[in-house]
């Protein structure tokens, strides 16, 4: 990371905008003007790939690891780059809405994005989207034809296309090519939109000192470009289904352990590749974000593999991951890789090394820290490292206010209480827990916004496990008050985190 410093954990569609959810337009460049008021260096999202419906619009599975979720693009921003009429929004009310509604996010934008493709059609001047299409070509051109295919079969898993459409036949999809130029380019179109707004406000933010923190989840989704592009990497059989897949084996709290899904890969074969495919992921990335954090770390290392036919996680095993040759590999490609290890859960001492070895950060999250084992617990305030990111929570956890009064028990509260010297309530364990973290040694804090706005579990933002209600929490316009922003940033000095 860039020296001390710290941070907010919010996701773009978390911010306000009258568009369904939240986006790149407005709502975004007020909160990055926050926090460079409120002397904050980091800016943390979630996933901004492409999202799907069928996979409930999480920005963890979605139909590609590359392509960029068009639901983020701004409708205002389109008006301003003269691609749309600006009489055009008027049309949609100004609606305060509490929670994302992606639905009507997609269902605004399409229509915007059908006009803002004819004025493209129509202009002769196209070497900007030229270059772009160039300069993405490795993944845009089959996400392109993945998308149009699916929209053509009626939204069918690839694995359920005719055979040779499945399989990639070279004159079949040249068939493809020719007969949906159009639909295709539109496609590649809406990358370009997105990525140019994204531009943007990166830059915007990286002119007042601010940094982009990413997320890059471990596996993709079989019903992806990627898979149907790369089938080759991944566990599939003949009819390409997949013949294992991911999950995590059983646990105390979890006998029958979790089946989450994904095809796993095979790492045999990306090993005679060199890795290529992650490589060219993590390069990518790297253009996106200054920082990226590798979700499942553990998955590097070891990772519980289940046969697909199986109805439990149980039937499954744990399997070596590729280890410190892919990272050995990485160091060649990369001169400066800036990693963050999400090493939560049940990590293994091959994993700790390793992460030691490439000193890579790792995370931190107070809401861990107050059980029995508190003197020694590594995630207590005392036993945290320098370099390593310390969290009041994550994106998977219930807001501090919540766990406080919902899922602490009485003996975690009293330690609570003796580590900070004194007793706290629902109405101030958060702004304690956010004072505890930005004190700590750790060369990063991030704060997760919704403990900044002192929220209870109505601001979570994901429950693992559960397939609905996640990832709708939104801040409220009227939440980033100038008394919480001076605060934030009186407390940032006191610190030494500017």
């Amino acid at each position: 990371m860039i020296g001390r410093g710290s941070g907010i954990l919010n996701h773009i569609t978390s911010l306000p905008s009258p568009y369904g959810s939240g986006d790149l337009g407005t709502g975004a460049y007020r909160f990055a003007d926050f926090l460079g008021e409120a002397k904050q260096r980091y800016w943390q999202i979630l996933p901004i790939t492409a999202v799907s419906p069928a996979q409930g619009y999480s920005p963890y599975s979605g139909p590609s690891a590359f392509a960029g979720n068009v639901l983020l693009i701004s409708p205002e921003r389109l008006a301003a780059a003269g691609w749309i009429q600006a009489g055009a929004l008027e049309r949609f009310p100004v609606r305060k809405q509490a929670r994302a509604d992606f639905p009507a996010a997609r269902s605004i934008r399409e229509g915007l994005f059908r006009e803002a493709y004819a004025k493209f059609a129509r202009d002769s001047k196209q070497c900007r989207y030229e270059e772009f299409c160039a300069r993405q070509a490795e993944w845009l051109e089959d996400f392109a034809l993945f998308t149009v295919l699916k929209k053509n079969y009626g939204g069918q898993a690839w694995h359920h296309w005719p055979r040779e459409i499945r399989d990639r036949h070279p004159r079949a999809l040249q068939r493809v090519r020719t007969a949906c130029h159009n639909d295709l380019e539109e496609v590649k179109f809406r990358q370009y939109l997105f990525y140019k707004q994204w531009a943007r406000l990166k830059e915007y933010c990286r002119a007042r000192n601010i940094y982009f923190i990413g997320d890059v989840p471990f596996y993709v989704s079989h019903d992806s470009a990627d898979v149907w592009a790369h089938w080759e990497i991944f566990h599939l059989d003949e009819q390409k289904n997949p013949a294992f897949v991911s999950g995590v084996g059983p646990e105390m709290f979890n006998p029958a352990g979790q089946k989450w899904g994904h095809p796993v890969f095979r790492w045999d074969v990306l090993k005679q590749r060199n890795y290529d495919w992650w490589i060219r992921r993590l390069r990518h990335n790297l253009q996106l974000y200054d920082f990226i954090r590798l979700d499942h770390f553990q998955g590097f290392f070891s990772y519980w593999e289940i046969p697909a036919r199986a109805k439990t996680a149980r039937q499954g095993r744990e399997v070596p991951g590729p280890g410190m040759d892919l990272f050995t590999t990485l160091s060649r490609s990369f001169s400066f890789c800036p990693i963050i290890a999400e090493d939560l859960g049940n990590i293994t001492a091959a994993t700790r090394e390793a992460i030691k070895q490439f000193g890579l950060p790792g995370m931190k999250p107070l809401l861990f820290a107050f059980d029995e084992t508190l003197p020694t617990n590594p995630y207590a305030p005392h036993n945290i490292e320098k370099n390593s990111i310390v969290y009041t929570g994550t994106h998977d956890c219930n807001t501090v206010k919540g766990w406080f009064a919902e899922e602490a028990a009485p003996e975690d509260r009293r330690r609570l209480y003796k580590y900070l010297g004194k007793r706290v309530t629902p109405a101030t364990v958060a702004g304690a827990m956010v004072q505890l973290a930005l004190a700590t040694v750790a060369d990063t804090a991030i704060i997760a916004l919704q403990d900044l706005l002192n929220l209870g579990s109505e601001g979570r933002m994901n429950r693992p496990g559960t397939a609905r209600g996640n990832w709708l929490w939104r801040c409220p316009p009227e939440g980033i008050t100038p008394g919480m922003t001076r605060r934030l940033a009186e407390l940032t000095a006191l610190f030494g985190r500017v």
